[in-house]
């Protein structure tokens, strides 16, 4: 695995280098994204740190953690699907959808069928309008929409659409339902529980959440906090960390010429008469393409567009450059 790493402070704790990419950090419940970052930053003693798909303070799981110039990744990760194993709490409806919330309503559940549980469950796989909930970082009017709920007023929301690509009820022991579900980006959990006691006519909440996987990354792998600062081979398991090219593998790619490495990493386009195919995907107009040097080395991600100065012909132009001359 080729990986640019990125300097580091001293520590007797921490490598002397850490790579630039994306980590499997295993968030613990009571935590905040944020939290996380703060401690991963202060463990590896590195200034740029970020995240990518933000858990609720007593979600457990993945948390994908950018380290360097992975800061710069974020937006590209946002296609990443999920997946969750999620505790639903039939019978009670509470202000944030979830557990922390104050009951507002309760309802008997014990007439519930097992099979008219199944079959609510199974109207939620496919395609969704989903209303974010007021407890959520969604901004409506520049302001996070969890502001105003905490200011006791409530926002009109617009229905956003998500995908539930599968769900299924795993255990069931009323109240409790446990369900895996696996989703697009967008998708609130809190939202999909709530929604489902609705239907049934007794109302719900999410009691307990695990995310069990992000992309490519799986709990399995998940790195435990107390772990991070332990270095030695913690960048060697390509189940806990990509690199910045391995993190975007599943874009097609192409490898430039020696002689325009130089324009690459200065955001300057490049014809297509320099370039040469890593694969055989063909990619569209909108398709991002990683823009590599012949040593391997990722330098940029590109996106076909017209040439200014003959529309019959094309150049990729430089969406993102990490690399540096």
């Amino acid at each position: 695995m080729m990986a640019e790493c990125l300097d580091s402070r001293p520590s007797d704790r921490v490598a002397s280098a850490v790579p630039h990419g994306v980590l499997n950090v295993s968030k613990p419940a009571g935590w905040t994204s944020h939290d996380v970052v703060a401690k991963v930053r202060r463990l590896l003693q590195v200034r740029k740190v970020g995240h990518a798909g933000t858990l609720d303070p007593e979600a457990t799981g993945v948390l994908p953690v950018l380290l360097g110039k992975g800061t710069r990744l974020s937006a590209f990760l946002l296609h990443w699907d999920k997946e969750y194993e999620a505790v639903l709490r039939l019978g009670q409806e509470t202000t944030t959808q979830d557990a922390a919330g104050a009951i507002v309503r309760e309802c008997p559940v014990h007439e519930l069928r097992p099979e008219t549980i199944h079959e609510a469950v199974a109207q939620f796989c496919g395609e969704q309008q989903q209303v974010p909930p007021m407890y959520s970082a969604v901004k409506i009017g520049g302001q996070p929409l969890y502001k105003a709920a905490r200011a006791g007023k409530t926002v009109e929301r617009q229905a956003r659409p998500v995908t539930i690509y599968h769900i299924e009820v795993r255990t069931l022991s009323l109240p409790y339902v446990t369900l895996r579900v696996r989703c697009s980006k967008g998708t609130y959990m809190r939202t999909l529980c709530a929604d489902i006691g609705r239907v049934l006519g007794v109302g719900g909440h999410l009691s307990q959440l695990t995310r069990s996987r992000v992309g490519p990354f799986h709990l399995d792998h998940a790195r435990p906090l107390d772990a991070v600062g332990r270095v030695d081979d913690l960048f060697k398991d390509p189940g806990a960390f990509l690199s910045l090219d391995e993190a975007l593998a599943d874009l097609p790619a192409v490898v430039v010429d020696p002689s325009v490495v130089e324009k690459v990493v200065n955001g300057a386009p490049v014809s297509d008469a320099a370039l040469w195919s890593e694969d055989h995907r063909e990619p569209s107009a909108e398709t991002l393409i990683r823009v590599k040097d012949d040593m391997g080395r990722l330098l940029a991600l590109g996106q076909w567009a017209p040439s200014p100065l003959d529309a019959s012909k094309h150049q990729l132009r430089m969406v993102k450059v990490f690399a540096e001359t």
